[in-house]
């Protein structure tokens, strides 16, 4: 719903009544012993020039960890591009991208391969379901929040302040956290499953509404540099073993 344990968001998109009985439901997944959030600090903001080639050795770093299986989950073209760009050449692992071949296609190479890593942009977000061991790294190259020219997003947001509100906290905030809580649900699909989820983008750690989009996602555990996400991993082998 984007915002955690409300529903305030949803009904306002939705229209219904202030006074609809709400029930959240836990997950039945273990998102506190079987996935890690990795949320650099040492990263440039995600409009510095320097972006891109930081955020790629973030992947590589990170797939060498879990030995493939990844989705890079992109906001744009551009930046989907630049990745696969970046990643060629430095990975092991097969790499595979958004519109070299039909999505079907695409998903078929990933699951079959079992180590490749995919890059893709928002069609990839939601509605893909990549079960087990294939599927064990998502990365998210930053918090995906609506674009103000949209004419929906600007017409939404004219009506917030219309009304009072604050169109950026009470809607492009909520929204985007929603979109992160659909990446994310890439990840663990079964009880079985374990992995990392990356955002490389440092405002979700050191921006004040950060707090908000990170209350929405599973309670997966928090890290913050790629020390603790390697001996994350090595964790969830030692008690896949054991």
């Amino acid at each position: 719903n984007g915002e955690g344990s409300s529903f305030r968001f949803a009904r306002e998109r939705l229209g219904a009544n202030k006074n609809v009985d709400e029930l959240v439901i836990p997950s039945p997944f273990d998102f506190e012993n079987r996935a890690a959030l990795y949320l650099p600090k040492d990263i440039p903001d995600p409009r510095d020039p320097n972006f891109i080639e930081s955020a790629s050795d973030k992947i590589q770093a990170l797939v060498e960890i879990t030995g493939g299986g990844a989705f890079v989950l992109c906001t744009s073209n551009r930046t989907m591009r630049a990745f696969a760009s970046a990643l060629r050449g430095r990975l092991d692992a097969p790499v595979l991208v958004q519109g070299t071949a039909p999505k079907h296609l695409l998903l078929s190479r990933f699951r079959a391969h079992g180590d490749s890593v995919l890059v893709a942009t928002m069609s990839f977000w939601e509605g893909v379901d990549v079960p087990g061991r294939a599927l064990r790294l998502v990365v998210m190259d930053k918090i995906p929040f609506a674009v103000p020219s949209d004419p929906i997003v600007a017409a939404r947001s004219s009506r917030i302040e219309r009304e009072g509100g604050n169109p950026f906290v009470d809607y492009s905030v909520p929204l985007a956290a929603l979109t992160l809580k659909q990446g994310f649900g890439r990840l663990i699909r079964r009880h079985d499953d374990a992995g990392i989820v990356a955002i490389l983008d440092r405002r979700a750690a050191t921006r004040g509404y950060g707090r908000a989009l990170l209350r929405a996602l599973p309670p997966a555990r928090q890290v913050a540099d790629l020390d603790q996400v390697r001996e994350f991993w090595k964790q969830v082998h030692a008690d896949q073993k054991s």
